[in-house]
């Protein structure tokens, strides 16, 4: 087997489950859209903006981590500049082979300027749409809701969700800060979202404990966990998400960033794969968190220890944990096990 070193990490098909639209911009692009639509800038030249948005080791909580979203938003309150956005997002991820992508953001942040929910979401679509055509990529669209809006709000994203079922949105989220703002409150949202046979995925256990993951699989039904690391507080909880096999979209880097946990020593990443909970790595926001997910999973080699051999099945987790119908996740895996294979790295077919 080869070495696992960056280029090698790279050349390995992945997929990408957790990847905030506005959160991972390009820098140039930023600049130019704000140029071209006259937003005023905190900084006054191009080469000052990427350290301005990238928050660093120093970031002290998610709040904290949240401020450059006010920059990012700005300038994207436009069609064009969202499409812009969705289709270099799709392109930078197949540079460094990330077969199947989900890009995920919040309609609502985008009405500053006059928008249309409709007319965001088509942008976006439209992006995805010819970035599939111009890359050897499967993207999938998931729309946020907010946990600090009014419930109302969420209810109105996911009438808009439904609306936009088997057009290219895969599934349905509830971000934001955790603490006073509960899962629960948002129920009637996932309760439409969930009677429309639509996947379902929320942010919790990230800054708050392990009652938020709770709430998120019995109160909103979720597929899949967004971060997910206060987990291991639960033993009970843990031993059911392990049981029903629901996946943990876990970004080391942005984890470290927030504060939700102190340092990489005690990530819970490498236990919970140990454990044999489904677990995946993501990025979170590839601008803010300066990071890709190549290079995360290089922490989870340098990091966390994982060898070639649990490597590869990290990466088979990611495709598992897919909103793709069957069929169409079956054909994704038989091509990304070979390609795997290929590269001497062995998948037993028992794998769950």
């Amino acid at each position: 087997m080869a070495k696992l070193n960056y280029e090698f990490l790279k050349s390995l098909p992945k997929a990408e489950l957790h990847c905030h639209l506005d959160g991972s911009m390009r820098p140039k692009t930023i600049w130019e859209l704000a140029k071209k639509y006259k937003v005023k800038l905190p900084v006054d030249s191009e080469e000052k903006l990427a350290a301005y948005l990238q928050v660093g080791e120093n970031c002290k909580s998610l709040e904290e981590y949240l401020k450059p979203f006010a920059v990012t938003t700005s300038v994207l309150q436009w069609q064009d500049a969202l499409y812009r956005a969705t289709y270099e997002l799709a392109e930078d991820n197949a540079e460094e082979n990330v077969r199947y992508l989900e890009i995920r953001f919040s309609p609502i942040l985008h009405q500053d300027k006059g928008l249309k929910l409709t007319e965001i979401l088509d942008a976006v679509i439209e992006g995805k749409r010819q970035a599939e055509k111009d890359f050897d990529i499967v993207i999938g669209i998931i729309i946020c809701g907010l946990r600090h809006t009014d419930p109302e709000i969420t209810l109105k994203l996911a009438e808009l969700t439904v609306a936009y079922k088997n057009r290219g949105i895969v599934g349905f989220d509830l971000a934001g800060a955790e603490i006073n703002f509960p899962a629960k409150d948002h129920k009637e949202a996932f309760y439409l979202i969930i009677n429309n046979n639509i996947n379902t995925t929320v942010h919790a256990g990230e800054a708050y404990g392990p009652e938020s993951i709770q709430q998120a699989i019995h109160y909103t039904s979720s597929n899949r966990i967004g971060h997910g690391v206060r987990l291991f507080e639960d033993g009970d909880l843990l031993n059911y998400v392990n049981d029903h096999r629901i996946p943990l979209e876990m970004c080391p880097t942005s984890n470290i960033q927030t504060k939700s946990v102190p340092s990489f020593d005690k990530h819970p990443l490498k236990f919970f794969f140990d454990m044999g909970i489904r677990v995946t790595i993501n990025t979170d926001n590839r601008l803010i968190s300066n990071t890709t997910l190549t290079k995360e999973y290089e922490i989870a080699v340098k990091k966390f220890g994982f060898t070639g051999d649990e490597l590869k099945y990290l990466i088979i987790n990611g495709f598992k944990s897919a909103f793709l119908p069957l069929k169409e996740k079956v054909s994704l895996l038989r091509r990304i096990t070979k390609e795997l294979e290929e590269k001497g790295l062995q998948i037993r077919r028992d794998y769950v």
